[in-house]
């Protein structure tokens, strides 16, 4: 009788204990000093520290059909970014410093040379972001995903004093927003994008977009991570950060208000920042109506902050200072809802 292995049915035990070894200094390369064990273990240790009263903040993304770009141009270099920004840009809203990361990877067949591109991408984004990869899951699921295709979902938890919890309750009328640049079209509304850019427009991907990158290198950038610009201001002014708004799926008009308490709205002056070039290409080709682009993309702004309008001026230095771009993009009022106006969008 024919003898059959875990092999004949599509799943190579001895390419994920290769994946393993590839990523294992990935992975070392992120640890703080909580961290305790190392790779290998069944579930990934960390001693918290030094908090009075810590409230642990929890958040899980993925990154979305921006994977179906990865595929088409067989690049994964960036993918990664995406799955840790996705996740430490929501929990920082809470005024939670990230402390660490799990990533959950499943392949149709496992590549290990694949896989070490993708996780040395989550590593680069906890490193910068300032939180360690303690864990992770690499499931070879044989005939589920097409050849080449996988998955990548991610699960941070961060910290936040009780007495630094920002939420809702802080916000008051006339607060400023302040509007922080994207890198680009982050990990939002690639459904939208994939229709417009490859069903309607036929694009390979290939046509040049910039002296420097192909259009779809440009659909590809990596969601721009935010704790290391926020965190700093979160500390430095303290009380006075009333919110911070991640402009993800929903865009402007379905987050703002998750930021703010009942009854309290928000005015945006999209005058005040230039839309970067991929937004206005898309609205072009798809014929996107005006509201549509302002709800599905974050049209170059990726976090808004909400402060006290006292602390503006300190606030503004302390930017300037450290060289971060940013834009007073408008105030909360009262009310319900959020309105935009101006703006290079047309309708």
């Amino acid at each position: 009788m024919e003898q059959m292995t875990y092999k004949d049915s599509g799943v190579d035990i001895d390419a994920g204990n290769e994946s393993v070894r590839l990523i294992k200094n990935f992975v070392r390369s992120t640890y703080r000093e909580e961290v305790l064990g190392d790779i290998g273990g069944f579930g990934g240790l960390f001693a918290l520290k030094n908090y009075d009263e810590p409230i642990l903040v929890s958040g899980t993304d993925g990154v979305g059909t921006k994977l179906k770009i990865a595929f088409l141009l067989d690049k994964h270099d960036t993918i990664g970014q995406d799955a840790v920004a996705m996740c430490v840009n929501d929990i920082l809203v809470q005024g939670a410093e990230p402390l660490f990361f799990l990533d959950y990877l499943a392949v149709g067949k496992l590549n290990p040379a694949q896989v070490a591109e993708i996780v040395r991408g989550v590593a680069n984004a906890c490193k910068e972001s300032g939180c360690a990869l303690i864990g992770g899951e690499t499931a070879e699921m044989s005939g589920f995903y097409s050849a080449g295709e996988y998955d990548i979902a991610g699960f941070a938890v961060g910290v936040v004093e009780k007495k630094s919890l920002i939420t809702p309750a802080r916000v008051k009328v006339g607060d400023i927003l302040i509007g922080l640049p994207s890198s680009g079209l982050h990990s939002n509304g690639f459904s939208l994008v994939r229709k417009i850019v490859f069903d309607k427009m036929k694009f390979t991907g290939g046509e040049k977009f910039s002296e420097e990158k192909t259009l779809g290198e440009e659909l590809l950038t990596p969601t721009r991570l935010y704790p290391a610009t926020c965190l700093p201001i979160i500390k430095k002014f303290g009380e006075k950060i009333h919110g911070l708004v991640h402009i993800t799926g929903g865009g402007f008009y379905d987050n703002i208000p998750r930021a703010l308490p009942k009854n309290f709205g928000a005015t945006i002056d999209a005058d005040v920042w230039a839309v970067p070039k991929i937004f206005k290409l898309l609205q072009e080709w798809g014929n996107v109506p005006r509201r549509e682009m302002f709800r599905t993309f974050n049209c170059g702004i990726g976090m808004i902050l909400i402060v006290d309008e006292e602390i503006i001026d300190d606030l503004t230095s302390h930017l300037n200072e450290n060289f971060e771009e940013f834009y007073k993009i408008g105030r909360v009022v009262e009310g319900s809802g959020v309105e935009i106006f101006g703006g290079e969008f047309c309708d």
